[in-house]
């Protein structure tokens, strides 16, 4: 018979790749961590990880473990909130993986909102390149640019956005403004480093005009937007981003345009836990507001 606090420790372990980032978050010692997974391999007759140069790696036997060790974990999580009532303070940690523009120019200004109605939450975002997976349980829940088809998942449409090429006056004014597509040729693009795009979605200059390949290149949206703002070149923003800007100017309207939507995505464990619906209903009001504020 195994020790559930030991399964604990392995989920910690499989989530961080390595002793050192389980134990920061079970605040106890890398020794310690090591004694209790031989001790759950020993109650398991089976090795769960294989160790390699990347960190740890899941061996059959410990892939097997992980389906049974969350089924376990949300089991009792949601016990804990349903014991605690509804009318108990929604609490625990979630972590949300969003891209960065999203996150940045969306969900910041409405944190502030969010933590007073919940304080209880520690809501951890992360807008590194890429986006973490919910199937794999590296986040709780990600805001996607396109629908998993794998893993899981419950999967729900938040809503659309739209994008459009933008430019600084200063730059047009230099430049000139471009008649058609085609003639963006002639001009400085700013856009994203092709090698490190993230999401096929995030690959728009091809969709402008087959062949069109940015100057100016950043990974990061918000660098984009600001060498677009210093008069740098023409370059497509999320409307979302560009319009809270009123000195830049639209190019190509309403020829050019382009359409992305966002996907919520949750491990199909989390579903019924208390803190992730919260999460999940203030995400579809800040892309709700976004919706009202376009028809406005």
């Amino acid at each position: 018979m195994f020790d559930w606090d030991d399964v604990r420790v392995f989920l910690a372990v499989v989530r961080g790749g390595r002793m050192a980032p389980a134990a920061r978050v079970l605040g106890i010692d890398a020794t310690t961590i090591g004694r209790r997974l031989a001790r759950l391999e020993q109650a398991l007759s089976a090795r769960l990880f294989e160790i390699g140069a990347g960190g740890r790696k899941l061996t059959p036997g410990g892939h097997a473990l992980l389906r049974h060790a969350e089924v376990m974990e949300s089991a009792a999580m949601a016990a804990m909130e349903e014991v605690a009532g509804h009318g108990q303070q929604v609490a625990g940690p979630v972590r949300l993986s969003v891209a960065e523009g999203f996150g940045t120019w969306l969900l910041a200004p409405g944190l502030a909102d969010f933590s007073a109605r919940h304080p209880g939450i520690r809501l951890d975002l992360v807008t590194a390149s890429g986006f973490l997976n919910p199937s794999k349980r590296e986040a709780d829940m990600a805001v996607m640019l396109a629908r998993p088809q794998r893993g899981r998942l419950v999967v729900r449409r938040l809503g659309d956005y739209r994008l459009h090429l933008y430019a600084a006056p200063q730059y047009l004014a230099r430049a000139g403004r471009p008649a058609a597509a085609a003639k963006l040729r002639d001009h400085v693009l700013v856009g994203y480093v092709p090698e490190f795009i993230f999401s096929p979605e995030l690959d728009y200059l091809d969709e402008v005009e087959a062949g069109l390949e940015a100057q100016l290149r950043a990974t990061s949206i918000n660098m984009q937007y600001r060498m677009i703002r210093a008069g740098a070149g023409i370059g497509i923003l999320p409307d979302f981003i560009a319009m809270q800007d009123p000195d830049l100017e639209r190019v190509l309207a309403p020829d050019v345009e382009i359409t992305r939507s966002f996907w919520l995505v949750l491990h199909a464990d989390l579903r019924n836990a208390a803190r992730f619906e919260a999460v999940a209903r203030w995400l579809q009001d800040r892309v709700d507001a976004l919706r009202s504020d376009r028809s406005a």
